[in-house]
């Protein structure tokens, strides 16, 4: 688990650039809001979470399995992190902020992702 990344993973770094490439500019790891946000658009009011499937419980095939060794450690660990990252968007939206949480399961297809990323920050 020391080894597990939290931030500047590879499915961020990908968001990140695609972003910065089409010209938006944010900041990073948000730590003064409720979940610390992968990316910070301040004047914008929006944060976007990355989420990996496994680690954050996502419904597709990756995010829905579980490991065979220690099974009730990795269903407790994956239910604690979904109800933490679900308060932190109700804070969050409680604040006064726009949330949008892309998976790393819908990184594989760019023009989808970026059509959904635009709408958003629009």
């Amino acid at each position: 688990m020391q080894a597990v990344k939290s931030a500047d993973t590879g499915p961020e770094l990908i968001v990140r650039r695609l972003l910065h490439q089409r010209g938006y500019r944010y900041r990073l790891h948000g730590k003064h809001l409720p979940g610390c946000p992968d990316l910070v658009f301040s004047g914008r009011r929006k944060v976007i979470f990355v989420h990996g499937c496994f680690w954050h419980g996502h419904d597709c095939a990756r995010g829905s399995r579980v490991p065979v060794n220690n099974r009730n450690y990795w269903v407790g660990k994956v239910s604690r992190n979904k109800e933490r990252d679900n308060k932190a968007h109700a804070m969050l939206t409680e604040m006064g902020w726009s949330v949008a949480l892309i998976w790393e399961c819908e990184l594989k297809n760019a023009d989808d992702l970026w059509q959904r990323i635009s709408r958003f920050l629009e």
